[in-house]
């Protein structure tokens, strides 16, 4: 489904690597319906679009042998053939092994004034080539006694023979059924919520899977952004006993404190790869206003549950087989500024960045990191005007930094919680960092993820710098700096971008 040629993304922006639209605005771009099918994987994500004079939502249909080169597929799932528009949901998989989808839907054709209703979908085939005609879950019974609907973006899940469904508003009522048809209220979702979810927080964008022996529900709140619970399933009383809360967003110093809409990272999905990793996908959807209509997915991450229980976000390792071009250095040597003589030779020259794509991996001995506030500068220059009147270093470029005064890592103006003191003891510290153009993710140990978006990288440097701070700090060697070009994927999206 394609927006006019006018509106087609512009080489400058479209990314190498990344999941990004190949039409033009396409707002909202929540990514959906994740399945692993007879050897391919499927993803959908959601396309507004005219219909009938006024306007309508899709879910647009792309496919993977490796969940990094993307073919764009028909669109199957639009309201000439389910009779109404589609907002989010998830895929799931029936007893009878059938790929489904459960969704917000809006019939009428038009926008968000019709009524809304949550109807599930079967597909007819491993491909997702044609699906059956969608129909309404109507659960029976509800808190007062009265029947009630699912409103908002649902989600479900089976636990043995029983399917469980809930939706964002309402206190995530949960109700269940055995056949997808006929279905009953059980009570609220959650057993309880975290002290450090705020009121009003609503359970959006869904999903709620096992991960190791815990439960895990993905999710986001439409003001805070996408964040995950870790807990227990109550088999007696058909509840999620959260026992963890933890963020994946985070506020930036521009974005407003009284009228919270921090959407950098948003509208999770994921999928249980053919090796049973979880892997999740994320609209960035307010990461910069040049691509904030452009629906750019994040990398896949790979979920886990560490030996302590807490979460671990790796990038998908499928990754590693774009690497080209290794370029390796070890034991570098970032002096202490006070003993350098001047600022100017803080930050450090480590490598020259010659291209778009790029996988860097860091090590650091964690004795080499206590206390120490360093990091990275990407897009940096080597020019005089670096140096401001005062001597001291003007940032250009994107800072990756660890700051052990306030506990985090900042890529950019994203600042998200990660400290070196709190690492089990021994516990030396890796930095992967992947540039895809003006897109830049970064993951440290294993244990936290942030990105950023910089759109001078083409008006800026190409130069790799080393950061430390420049007043009575120490010297720090770098174990290891390793650099790969990342080959482009994104051929299904130019080709997706020419066809009418």
């Amino acid at each position: 489904m394609r927006q006019s040629d006018s509106a087609i993304v512009s080489d400058a922006l479209a990314l190498s690597y990344h999941v990004m639209h190949p039409g033009g605005d396409s707002d909202p771009g929540d990514p959906n319906l994740a399945f692993y099918l007879d050897g391919t994987y499927h993803l959908h994500y959601i396309l507004r679009h005219p219909w009938q004079d006024k306007q309508s939502y899709s879910f647009i249909h792309i496919s993977s042998q490796d969940m990094l080169h993307w073919s764009w597929q028909p669109t199957k799932l639009q309201p000439s053939v389910t009779n109404h528009g589609m907002f989010s949901g998830t895929g799931f998989i029936t007893k009878n092994g059938r790929p489904a989808a459960i969704y917000l839907g809006l019939p009428g054709f038009y926008g968000l004034e019709a009524p809304r209703q949550t109807y599930i979908a079967v597909a007819n085939d491993a491909q997702l080539s044609s699906w059956q005609k969608p129909y309404p879950v109507l659960p029976k019974g509800g808190p007062d006694g009265k029947d009630i609907g699912l409103l908002g973006d649902p989600d479900c899940f089976r636990v043995g023979d029983t399917y469980y469904a809930y939706a964002a508003k309402n206190n995530q009522p949960l109700c269940k059924s055995t056949d997808l048809v006929n279905w009953t209220y059980v009570g609220p979702f959650l057993k309880h919520d975290m002290p450090d979810v705020a009121a009003g927080e609503d359970l959006s964008c869904a999903n709620f899977f096992r991960l190791g022996n815990k439960w895990m529900l993905l999710c986001i709140s439409h003001t805070m952004g996408c964040r995950y619970y870790l807990g227990d399933w109550d088999a007696e009383n058909e509840q999620f006993v959260p026992e963890i809360h933890e963020r994946m967003n985070w506020r930036r110093p521009g974005q407003p404190l009284t009228r919270p809409l921090y959407r950098d990272f948003f509208a999770p999905e994921s999928v249980l790869t053919a090796d049973g990793r979880r892997v999740m996908w994320a609209w960035l959807t307010t990461a910069n206003p040049a691509i904030d209509l452009k629906t750019v997915q994040s990398l896949p991450r790979e979920l886990s549950l560490a030996a302590d229980g807490t979460l671990r976000i790796q990038p998908l390792r499928e990754l590693e087989s774009l690497r080209t071009d290794a370029v390796t250095l070890t034991n570098l040597l970032l002096p202490s500024p006070d003993d350098a003589g001047n600022a100017a030779a803080n930050p450090w020259h480590i490598a020259d960045l010659d291209g778009d794509s790029f996988e860097l991996r860091i090590s650091i001995e964690r004795r080499e990191a206590e206390r120490k506030r360093f990091g990275f500068l990407l897009f940096a220059t080597d020019n005089d005007a670096d140096i401001d009147t005062t001597g001291a270093y003007n940032a250009e470029g994107l800072p990756v930094l660890i700051r052990p005064e306030s506990g985090t890592i900042c890529v950019g103006e994203t600042e998200a919680p990660f400290a070196v003191a709190q690492l089990p003891e021994g516990e030396d510290i890796e930095l992967r960092i992947f540039i895809d153009k003006y897109l830049v993710e970064v993951f440290v140990n294993g244990r936290q993820a942030a990105l950023s978006v910089y759109m001078g990288y083409r008006d800026g440097g190409n130069t790799l710098k080393g950061y430390l701070s420049p007043r009575r700090g120490a010297p720090m060697t770098i174990r290891k700096v390793e650099i790969w070009k990342l080959s482009p994927t994104n051929q299904g999206f130019l080709t997706g971008a020419r066809e009418p």
